[in-house]
């Protein structure tokens, strides 16, 4: 067993804590429903019932809201939108996210990891510190609308940070 924790080490630790455990900041479920607040009155304020999902940096869903009217096709899009953030920790969208999109890639990703990916716009991941803490998608309306709903839950975490 010693030996298995010098290879493992390198050399001699004395405080393991640096070496194995991390300080990272997690959404809570508060953080996860202010940003999911702020993402509904955005929808209220530009008049588009929304399927809003929130998601922790591993893709597994805190908080979620259909609104009322929302598109009922939308709610599984919305919420491969928040995983497909969070798990890249990059917007959702077409591959690569500048120039050209390219449709067999961005299709090909998708299909890669069992539809955890989307070329869709509306998914934005969430960072504390410069630390992924999770996604939020967003889907009933425009790609440009559903953005625009993702941005105000994402500006609402950032006042909080």
């Amino acid at each position: 067993m010693l030996l298995h924790l010098a290879l493992a080490f390198r050399s001699a630790v004395s405080n393991n804590t640096s070496v194995l455990t991390r300080n990272n900041p997690r959404l809570t479920l508060e953080g996860a429903r202010a940003i999911l607040a702020a993402a509904e009155k955005k929808a209220r304020e530009i008049s588009v019932p929304m399927n809003i999902a929130v998601v922790d940096d591993g893709g597994h869903l805190l908080v979620f809201a259909r609104m009322d009217g929302a598109t009922l096709s939308s709610i599984d899009v919305s919420l491969t939108k928040a995983r497909a953030a969070a798990l890249r920790r990059a917007p959702s969208g077409p591959a690569p996210p500048t120039g050209e999109p390219n449709i067999v890639l961005s299709l090909g990703l998708s299909l890669a990891t069992d539809l955890k990916l989307t070329p869709i716009r509306g998914g934005l991941p969430l960072f504390v510190d410069g630390q992924c803490v999770g996604g939020i998608g967003v889907s009933a309306g425009s790609e440009d609308e559903d953005v625009q709903v993702a941005q105000a839950g994402v500006d609402a975490l950032a006042q909080f940070a």
